[in-house]
């Protein structure tokens, strides 16, 4: 009796899983803070200088903070003002707690729009997703 042979398969390459772990490690280097390393940058003739944004802390308090210095709605209003003038295309992150009230980060987004600001984003930490 003679046995049959199973023609061999084919290999497969899954791919699903590797383009998996590329989402996920792009998603995650794009949220992640990168520490500042003193380095001396070469010149160039057309380098245009990218500007990071302006962070307005709201504290657990509802205590406003403009890069770390505390001020109140109508100091905000001004000073981003004066900020906008100078860079028009200015971009304002605001870092709010999770215990502050709706209102106190809607005061400091109209005090963003009243100082002309056209760029605004309110900095999140990701939640973790259960599988």
């Amino acid at each position: 009796m003679k046995l049959r042979r199973r023609p061999p398969r084919k290999a497969r390459i899954e791919i699903i899983p590797m383009i998996d772990t590329v989402f996920f490690m792009m998603a995650s280097l794009a949220m992640t803070l990168h520490g500042g390393i003193p380095v001396n940058l070469p010149k160039a003739a057309r380098a245009e200088a990218a500007r990071a944004p302006v962070s307005v802390s709201i504290s657990r308090e509802g205590v406003i903070y403009l890069e770390r210095e505390p001020v109140d709605a109508a100091q905000l209003t001004a000073r981003l003002q004066a900020r906008a003038r100078t860079e028009p295309e200015m971009a304002v992150v605001i870092e709010a707690d999770t215990d502050v009230r709706h209102g106190r980060v809607v005061d400091v987004m109209d005090a963003a729009r009243l100082a002309g600001v056209g760029k605004l984003a309110i900095a999140v930490t990701p939640r973790e997703t259960k599988r």
